[in-house]
């Protein structure tokens, strides 16, 4: 294998393990759901899918066969990942959770707590 071709695929590593960190930190650092849903959604796809190309990459350039287990998961990855965040996204607009109370300490701006969907007390909600 040329030194270009090992330049490529640790390049494709690299910035696949940088996406994939970012999505992690996203999701963790991020103060609403619909922002903490953005961050791995997008950008851990992204990661992954460089991560697998790179391994297909290097089972290619090596001279044994290429797996089409890793094609097959970027695959599904590149079409579940946008359905599965559409529905949690869709789901959370029909809970209205944009305008449930922040978690303390993140924003102070809107506290109101929205009346519950059952008409029930605000006791456990």
């Amino acid at each position: 294998m040329s030194v270009v071709w090992e330049l490529l695929l640790v390049a494709l590593l690299l910035v696949g393990s940088f996406f994939v960190l970012m999505g992690g930190i996203g999701l963790v650092k991020l103060s609403e759901f619909f922002k903490r849903l953005h961050a791995p959604t997008k950008a851990s796809t992204l990661g992954v899918g460089c991560v697998l190309t790179a391994s297909v990459g290097y089972h290619l350039f090596v001279g044994s066969d290429p797996q089409p287990r890793e094609l097959l998961i970027v695959a599904f990855l590149l079409i579940t990942a946008p359905i599965s965040a559409h529905l949690m996204s869709k789901a959370a607009l029909s809970l209205r959770m944009d305008e449930w109370p922040q978690l303390p300490g993140k924003s102070d701006e809107d506290t109101h707590v929205p009346p519950r969907p059952d008409g029930g007390d605000d006791e456990g909600y």
